[in-house]
């Protein structure tokens, strides 16, 4: 009976995503349908498209598992991060500027953007390359966190569970695009809201109570860097290394910004209205979905065992959630998988969406049919092939990875993540906001961007030890892709001012959609010239009032 549920839920849930594929699949027929929904996306499809994107089983097993084991209950501040400088001020910066612009320049991808906004064909194909290397390891630790518990929840082997979830989501993404991962991503969405509550409430029900547990938290002692003991470390307000927690708020928070899974979904707005509400709704979606998970991983001492080297847990950092698990009801069993299942595949969705129409549109196009452009039936039909070629490549990466004991979820999706935002967050984010960003600006992020990842990944591969602080603080593939970022952040606009400014007559073309005129009602903006109108009328009308009182 218990299992008669569990498959139970699972069934009703894959037959909606593939009926809603189903559904979507008319709107399909050209690019822009596929890849962006037409552009029609209303403003709660856009907001639970980003935040599902956002948060996947990486941060409900992975993340949470080994942040909230290292930090505690100050693992947390992680997800506040991601709901305020991920999402709230991401939808403020970047929401609208992103839509005018892109608009403007008729482009669907973020190779697109740099090609048309940096007038470089040579930056698009760089661009294209770099997505599709980098979104792998990330697709392939999604696998890794949800299979981890199918398994406990299941017992089916790692190797079935990562192949049905590849062809599951390959489906409905083949068959819907864009519109079809809105609008499941919408009804994951709600799963994960539920979801959470009803987890951390059953989890903390274990020991007795919010109280209670955070009673039996207090009584862990964590040791810090210099040895030195601290009890009540993982209660406290910022936990046992308040900077590698910080390098982790700006990698997860910040790094969004240059993720073109994330950035891409600002293409796809429908209105003014919907920026407005899209940004309320994901902050709400993000505090509660990404602040549970850290909140609910940073209780993972008293479940998880010491492992004998007296640092990591017994199974290692993606055991720590699962063992949290593994003892509740089969039914908020079940809600756990289905949970973890939606934010998995909604990233999952996301992910090969774009590494797809990246390829076809920034890598294919340009590249081997320089001569006579590809027919848009053509290019979608690419699309899906490599929709398929790539959820095949990392799944099978996926189950290679499950037998190292070295690249657990948090690093391989640290790699990605690095990378991408430290080669793309400065030049798009001050391609949007300043005219003289150069060419050789955007080239200088892709390769510090790449560089210090790639050699941040060797370091953790090869075991180097360097026996300094700062060098290796910085080996960690998460303080490495902070580093990346912040490096660009700050040299992009000294490039800026130091390069002569050039082709200043496209550049201004390019930002002239900025002050285009657009209508809008009263409430949204003051209409001056009403006003002035106004204060006229009362003007002439008090003057003939005076008179009429001297005569």
């Amino acid at each position: 009976m218990d299992m008669f549920i569990k498959i139970l839920f699972l069934v009703i849930f894959f037959a909606i995503m593939i009926g809603v594929g189903i559904y979507c699949r008319k709107q399909t027929t050209n690019v822009d349908g596929f890849v962006l929904g037409n552009r029609s996306v209303g403003p709660w499809l856009t907001a639970f498209a980003f935040g599902t994107s956002y948060f996947s089983a990486v941060i409900f097993v992975g993340y949470a598992g080994q942040f909230g084991w290292r930090f505690g209950l100050a693992s947390t501040w992680i997800g506040l991060g991601n709901a305020f400088i991920g999402s709230l001020l991401a939808w403020n910066v970047l929401g609208r500027r992103t839509r005018v612009m892109t608009q403007h320049l008729n482009s669907a991808t973020m190779p697109d953007f740099f090609f048309k906004r940096y007038h470089s064909k040579a930056l698009k194909i760089a661009a294209s390359i770099i997505i599709f290397i980098f979104l792998i390891p990330y697709t392939a630790s999604l696998y890794n966190g949800l299979s981890r518990l199918f398994e406990m929840a299941f017992g089916i082997p790692y190797t079935y569970c990562v192949i049905a979830m590849a062809a599951l989501t390959g489906v409905y993404v083949v068959l819907g695009g864009y519109m079809a991962t809105a609008i499941n991503d919408f009804i994951q969405g709600i799963i994960m809201l539920g979801g959470i509550i009803a987890v951390i409430a059953a989890v903390m029900n274990i020991n007795g109570g919010l109280t209670e547990t955070i009673a039996l938290l207090s009584q862990q002692t964590a040791t810090t860097a210099s040895g030195s003991t601290f009890n009540g470390a993982y209660t406290s307000f910022f936990g046992p290394d308040i900077f590698g927690l910080i390098g982790v708020v700006i990698l997860t928070s910040l790094g969004t910004w240059g993720l073109p899974q994330m950035v891409q979904k600002f293409y796809a707005i429908k209105s003014e209205k919907s920026i407005s509400t899209g940004t309320i709704v994901s902050t709400i979606f993000a505090i509660i979905v990404a602040g549970g998970c850290y909140f609910l991983g940073g209780f993972g001492r008293l479940f998880g065992k010491m492992s004998a080297d007296g640092v990591k847990p017994e199974g290692g950092y993606d055991a720590v959630i699962p063992a949290m698990l593994e003892n509740l009801s089969p039914i908020l069993i079940g809600i756990v998988v289905i949970l973890v299942l939606s934010a998995s595949m909604s990233t999952l969705s996301s992910l090969v969406l774009t590494s797809s129409s990246v390829l076809t549109i920034d890598f294919i196009d340009p590249v081997f049919c320089s001569k006579k452009a590809m027919s848009e039936k053509k290019k979608v039909l690419w699309m899906r092939v490599f929709i398929v070629f790539f959820i095949a490549v990392s799944a099978v990466i996926a189950i290679i990875q499950a037998s190292s004991p070295v690249l657990f979820i948090s690093q391989m999706m640290g790699v990605s993540w690095g990378a991408l935002a430290g080669a793309f967050l400065a030049p798009f984010m001050y391609g949007l906001y300043m005219k003289r960003v150069p060419k050789i600006a955007v080239w200088i992020n892709f390769v510090i961007g790449i560089g210090i990842s790639v050699a941040s990944f060797v370091c953790n591969l090869t075991n180097v030890q360097f026996g300094n602080a700062v060098l290796d603080y910085f080996k960690s593939p998460i303080n490495a892709g902070m580093l990346a970022m912040l490096i660009g952040i700050v040299i992009t606009p000294v490039i800026a001012l130091i390069a002569p400014a050039k082709d200043i007559e496209r550049t201004d073309r390019i930002f002239a959609c900025y002050n285009k005129k657009v209508t809008v009602s009263s409430k949204k903006s003051i209409n001056e010239d009403e006003d002035t109108k106004t204060s006229a009328v009362k003007k002439t009308a008090a003057a003939k009032t005076k008179t009429k009182k001297r005569k």
